[in-house]
């Protein structure tokens, strides 16, 4: 896998902290708490991330991302889904329409925009 750097990291101490006390780690609080709680707060700075895009504040945008980045490989973890796998799925994407590409998808979640 390709040097991720300061994301790779993250996703290392996230996964160390998975079983660190509820008290005193934030990672583990969130999944003491569950999956619904983890998907609540990825939804919450997805969102966070939309209004500073549409904000112009690009040191917003900046955090805004940074934690979405976050929650989202707090949801991998919980899931027990490795990085890499998300990283190999970019990777076989690549050089490829991403118009094509999501046509392609056996699974692929319906447009909200069609009847």
């Amino acid at each position: 896998m390709t040097d991720l750097g300061p994301l790779a990291r993250l996703d290392d101490t996230i996964r160390a902290r998975r079983t660190a006390d509820p008290a005193t780690s934030y990672v583990a609080r969130l999944l003491h708490e569950g999956r619904a709680k983890i998907a609540k707060k990825l939804g919450e700075e997805a969102t966070e991330t939309v209004i500073a895009a549409l904000s112009e504040n690009d040191t917003a945008l900046t955090a805004e991302a940074a934690d979405l980045l976050f929650h989202l490989l707090l949801v991998l973890a919980e899931r027990d889904i490795p990085l890499a796998s998300v990283m190999a799925e970019l990777a076989r994407r690549e050089g490829t329409s991403g118009l094509t590409e999501k046509a392609a998808r056996p699974n692929a979640l319906p447009r909200r925009d069609t009847p």
